[in-house]
């Protein structure tokens, strides 16, 4: 039987585990737990890594786009633009503000909003389109920046799958109005727990995520609207600085394994993601030509663990049922698309099921 290559292994190495370990003695022995010390250099450090203005620190991803959306003060009768492809947590924030989501089907190479059914989508009461950067690839913004401008449409990223993403030089986080980033143990930096990330170069945004991140509250007793408990704690702000000291390297070493796939898989009937040294590849997915399933239990007896992000177009799914819509490239990339272990030694093993 082959030796099992699991899709994950979050356990950290040796070295890592004793500066995160470090990390939280540190965070213990100071007597101070949520929005400390911690909290505000993560900011400042994540913010200089991003070259962004305003980073703030909260709960999860999910909350990052909660309170980007809230941020803009975005909520009953509005309207927002959403891709058919992707994670849940995007519609669904939309929807806890009380809005509306609008989908639109992707492109088929990209898995991004299709910029001209986005264009076709816009109505009067459209107030923002989120752009998911999705596998680790920055959505390319030319157009739908022009559209939106031209209509007065506010563009958030979604950037829970691109931290170290580029666009036209600048980082995923710096390119709309707002953004959202996740920390979720799985992303290429990973928290041990939950957290998120609000970034802007809107002073007056950054300043109203902050207080909503703690309940509304513009001092300690008064509150001037309704937020909630959106904060980063400084446990996982601390494990998070550690970690983003190591981010570049970190990333090198995905874009150097999806070059050495590009190279193992030529010719294979795969299609294959661009190769960029833009792109982070959280996660590494490949399109099978035929059938997904045979593919995965191909890969499965030659002991490579794989993934499907994801299995349903959002459309299809049962918490969404009231906005369903036919999305034909958006069903298809749910069909076909497998994720691969970014890992250096599932390359071999891939290649050698797949020759």
């Amino acid at each position: 039987m082959a030796e099992r290559i699991p899709f994950l292994d979050l356990r950290p190495d040796a070295a890592l585990a004793r500066e995160l370990e470090e990390a939280a003695a540190r965070v213990i022995a100071s007597g101070r737990y949520v929005l400390g010390a911690e909290v505000e250099a993560f900011e400042h450090e994540i913010a200089r890594f991003l070259g962004v203005a305003h980073a703030v620190g909260v709960s999860s991803g999910t909350d990052a786009l909660i309170v980007s959306l809230m941020a803009l003060g975005i909520g009953a009768g509005d309207e927002v633009i959403v891709p058919a492809f992707g994670f849940v947590a995007t519609p669904e924030a939309v929807v806890r503000v009380g809005a509306t989501p609008v989908f639109v089907d992707i492109e088929p190479t990209s898995f991004h909003l299709d910029p001209a059914r986005a264009a076709t989508a816009i109505g009067p009461r459209t107030r923002a389109i989120v752009a998911v950067h999705l596998f680790g690839r920055c959505v390319e913004l030319g157009p739908i920046e022009a559209m939106a401008a031209a209509r007065g449409v506010a563009i958030v990223e979604d950037a829970a799958q691109a931290i170290g993403a580029r666009s036209g030089g600048r980082h995923a986080g710096g390119l709309g109005r707002i953004a959202a980033f996740s920390f979720f143990p799985t992303k290429t930096l990973g928290a041990l727990g939950d957290g998120g990330l609000v970034t802007t170069n809107d002073a007056s945004l950054a300043a109203r995520a902050r207080s909503l991140r703690v309940h509304g509250a513009t001092s300690r007793d008064d509150f001037a609207e309704i937020g909630g408990n959106f904060r980063l704690d400084e446990l996982q702000a601390a494990l998070l600085r550690v970690k983003l000291r190591r981010l570049p390297a970190v990333l090198e070493a995905r874009r150097a394994i999806a070059r050495a796939y590009a190279e193992a898989l030529a010719g294979a009937p795969l299609e294959l993601p661009r190769l960029s040294a833009d792109d982070t590849y959280n996660p590494y997915v490949v399109r099978a030509a035929g059938d997904r399933d045979a593919l995965r239990d191909r890969l499965a007896g030659a002991g490579v663990e794989t993934a499907v992000y994801y299995a349903r177009s959002l459309t299809e799914q049962p918490a969404l049922a009231a906005w369903r819509a036919p999305m034909p490239e958006a069903d298809r990339a749910a069909r076909s698309v497998v994720a691969l272990p970014v890992r250096a030694e599932a390359i071999e093993a891939v290649a050698r099921a797949m020759g």
